[in-house]
C-alpha cells in the first residue's frame, strides 16, 4: 500500500449503515442497527424513531444520562456484547473542550460512534546521521493490534484530565519517562479520521506531540502493553509504512504527518496534495 492508501484506510465508512445517535435533537454519534437493537432492551432509556437512536428525553442532563446508560453498558460487557472494558470515562461531545452531554465507558465509544480523542507522542532523537524515532511494539497479549508497531507513547484522552496531564501519565506508564522530560513534549498537529470498525465506527481526533530525547535515553515499558521499543531512522520508518502493514493503522496517520513535517515526504511525491488534503481534513460534521 502507498502512503495515500494508508491514509485512505482510516477514512472509510458508509453513512447509510448507521443510525444517528441523537441527544437533545443533535446527532452525537453513529450506531449500527445491530447494536441499537441490543440497547432497545432498555426502552425506558433508548428509543428508535425515524431511523434515529434516541435517549429518553426525560433524561435532562449529563448526570442523569450517564447514570442511566452506564449500567446498561456494563451489562452488555458482562454478556460479551462489548468484549473489552477499560474503566475510563469518555465525554460525549462535538468538540474536545465543550461540556459533555453525558459520559460513557471508553470501550463503548465505538459502539455508539461518538467522537473520541487521544494523544500520540513521537519519541525523537537527533543523531549525527539524521533523525530517529522510538517505535513501540505492542504486546502480543493485547486484544487489539497485537504485535503491531505503535508510537512510543499513545493513549486515549478521557474526561477530567488535561492533555498535558495525560501526556505525563501515559509517558510514565508506557515508557518510564520522568515528568520533567515528558512535560517538554510539544503539540504539533491535530488529525481527524472516521472509519468503520469491527466495534462500530471510530470517529477520532489525535493530538500529536513531538518529544525530543537525549541519545542515551532508552524507554522502558511499565504497564505490560509494550513488548519492546525499537529506535529507527525516519527513512526506515517511511519504508516500513510504504511497503508493509506493520504499523497500527491510525499510527500511520501520525507517522506520515511526522514524515511530512520532517521533509522525508515532500512536494516531489506524486500523491503529496492528495495525501495532505485528506490527512489534514477537518473533522466530519454530524
Amino acid at each position: 500500500m502507498s502512503y495515500l492508501e494508508r491514509i485512505q484506510a482510516c477514512h472509510g465508512y458508509e453513512r447509510s449503515d448507521y443510525l444517528d445517535f441523537v441527544i437533545d435533537d443533535e446527532v452525537m454519534g453513529l450506531t449500527r442497527p445491530q447494536f441499537a437493537e441490543q440497547l432497545l432492551r432498555w426502552r425506558d432509556v433508548f428509543q428508535i424513531d425515524n431511523n434515529q437512536l434516541l435517549l429518553n428525553p426525560d433524561l435532562k442532563n449529563a448526570e442523569q444520562r450517564t447514570q442511566a446508560v452506564d449500567p446498561i453498558m456494563r451489562q452488555l460487557h458482562q454478556e460479551g456484547v462489548i468484549p473489552s472494558w477499560v474503566e475510563e470515562p469518555y465525554a460525549v461531545s462535538h468538540q474536545f473542550e465543550e461540556a459533555p452531554r453525558m459520559v460513557v465507558e471508553r470501550a463503548a465509544a465505538s459502539y455508539l460512534g461518538i467522537r473520541s480523542y487521544g494523544i500520540h507522542i513521537n519519541g525523537l532523537v537527533q543523531k549525527a546521521d539524521g533523525i530517529y524515532n522510538w517505535v513501540a511494539v505492542r504486546a502480543k497479549a493485547k486484544p487489539f493490534w497485537p504485535g503491531k508497531y505503535d508510537q512510543m507513547v499513545a493513549g486515549g484522552q478521557g474526561i477530567g484530565i488535561t492533555l498535558m496531564e495525560n501526556v505525563i501519565k501515559e509517558s510514565a506508564e508506557e515508557a518510564d519517562i520522568a515528568e520533567d522530560i515528558a512535560s517538554q513534549a510539544q503539540q504539533r498537529t491535530t488529525l481527524h479520521y472516521c472509519n468503520a470498525s469491527t466495534r462500530g465506527i471510530s470517529m477520532d481526533t489525535l493530538f500529536n506531540y513531538d518529544l525530543w530525547l537525549p541519545e542515551d535515553f532508552i524507554p522502558v515499558n511499565t504497564d505490560g502493553e509494550v513488548d519492546e521499543f525499537i529506535l529507527m531512522p525516519l527513512e526506515q520508518m517511511a519504508e516500513i509504512i510504504d511497503t508493509t502493514d506493520q504499523f497500527k493503522s491510525n499510527c500511520n496517520l501520525v507517522n506520515i504527518d511526522l514524515l511530512i513535517r520532517s521533509g522525508v515526504i515532500n512536494t516531489s511525491h506524486p500523491d503529496f496534495k492528495a495525501m495532505t488534503d485528506l490527512l489534514y481534513a477537518p473533522t466530519i460534521k454530524l
